[in-house]
């Protein structure tokens, strides 16, 4: 079983920047994508940004040019840096990672992670 473990929110003020980390635990998991999905207030959980393995990264319009997601391919860890944040990007960030498995396939989500903006 997959544990995907968030670290890095808080609370910033506009203008501000943060880092957002997700690690994997276990051993021998093949993701075939990895990323960061955030549920803010009033909405629902909506994509950030994602990486497919061997492709680049995809963004929500919301958010490009502000945050920038990596992959650690060999330790199964995905982080998204955050810079010029707003208050609309307060809410609960979810690490997510999707893989095949020989039932078919599977995805694993964080616990959820806040992260607030404010004055």
């Amino acid at each position: 079983q997959v544990h995907l473990v968030e670290s890095g929110g808080g609370e910033v003020q506009p203008g501000g920047s943060l880092r957002l980390s997700c690690v994997a635990s276990g051993r021998g998991f093949d993701f075939v994508v990895m990323g960061w999905y955030r549920q803010t207030p009033g909405r629902q959980r909506e994509l950030v940004a994602i990486v497919h393995s061997g492709l680049n990264p995809n963004y929500a319009n919301e958010i490009k040019g502000r945050f920038t997601i990596s992959r650690d391919y060999t330790k199964n860890s995905v982080d998204l840096q955050m810079n010029a944040l707003k208050p609309e990007d307060t809410g609960v960030y979810y690490c997510n990672a999707g893989r095949h498995t020989t039932t078919g396939w599977t995805e694993d989500w964080g616990q959820g992670i806040q992260v607030t903006v404010s004055s």
